[in-house]
């Protein structure tokens, strides 16, 4: 079941079911200044950070005591402690709302050099003019849970053995070439022509990051997965891709709604 709902999520978060959801997976406004078409993403810092612990609560809520949060937050060169001062007002504290179980570098661009000495460089990054910043080419994915000691399916986000003799080498392997990705995610964009038309939304993740959060959580196709600030409609194409149980989207903008449930129902429509 795809859901997709109009409205504020400190007003619908609190309509949701209790405990009624799996996984979180979500990417909020980052303060940073972003031109988003009816949100003001320039408040005082303590002013953002007092509205970000209103939503997790909401979040807390919603999510099953077993359940995982991952939450995508990124910086900007001027501004690189925000994602660590948001983590520590969701984490910090004589009653925190949520545990930091593990932390994720999702990695939009990457340059690699082969066996063989030849360099290349992948993926896609916002570059900038600047004599004293280099560009960002990564953000965060931070795991909450509840208790820190919720069980992750570490092989199903896995990957192949480089060299292939380590599956016998290691008893943990049980023969199957498949090891834990560790938590430097390289997870490009997909290439676009025109963000107007593709990509109408200042900030957006790819779907395979929602698939590696789904994966690593572990339910499989039973997750019931929510994303508070929906956007464009990438959490939600994720779950139908991923045929899930049930998603539950939440965006302010109608206009960026309107775009997802199109995402969704196009994505649908090629899956017939």
């Amino acid at each position: 079941m795809i859901e997709l709902l109009h409205g504020d999520c400190l007003e619908v978060l609190p309509t949701l079911p209790a405990g009624g959801f799996d996984a979180v997976v979500t990417s909020p406004p980052y303060n940073l200044g972003i031109d988003y078409r009816t949100f003001r993403d320039t408040a005082p810092r303590a002013e953002f950070l007092e509205w970000c612990l209103r939503w997790a609560a909401g979040v807390k809520r919603a999510l099953a005591d077993d359940g995982s949060f991952f939450l995508n937050v990124g910086a900007a060169p001027k501004n690189p402690l925000m994602p660590h001062q948001l983590l520590l007002a969701l984490t910090d504290g004589a009653e925190p709302l949520f545990t930091l179980q593990n932390t994720f570098h999702w990695i939009k661009s990457i340059t690699v050099e082969t066996r063989g000495g030849e360099r290349i460089s992948t993926g896609h990054f916002k570059p900038i003019n600047s004599k004293r910043f280099v560009n960002d080419c990564h953000e965060y994915v931070f795991h909450l849970t509840k208790t820190g000691n919720v069980p992750v399916d570490r092989r199903a986000a896995g990957v192949p053995y480089q060299d292939k003799s380590n599956i016998a080498r290691w008893g943990h392997t049980g023969g199957e070439d498949l090891r834990c990705r560790g938590n430097t995610w390289f997870i490009p964009y997909d290439t676009i022509q025109s963000r107007d038309s593709e990509r109408p939304h200042p900030a957006t993740f790819p779907v395979a990051l929602v698939d590696q959060c789904v994966k690593l959580h572990g339910k499989g196709k039973a997750t019931r997965l929510l994303d508070p600030f929906l956007g464009i409609g990438t959490s939600a194409v994720a779950a139908t891709r991923m045929e899930l149980a049930r998603f539950t989207g939440i965006e302010l903008d109608e206009e960026y709604l309107k775009v997802a449930r199109e995402r969704c129902a196009e994505e649908a429509k090629e899956r017939i």
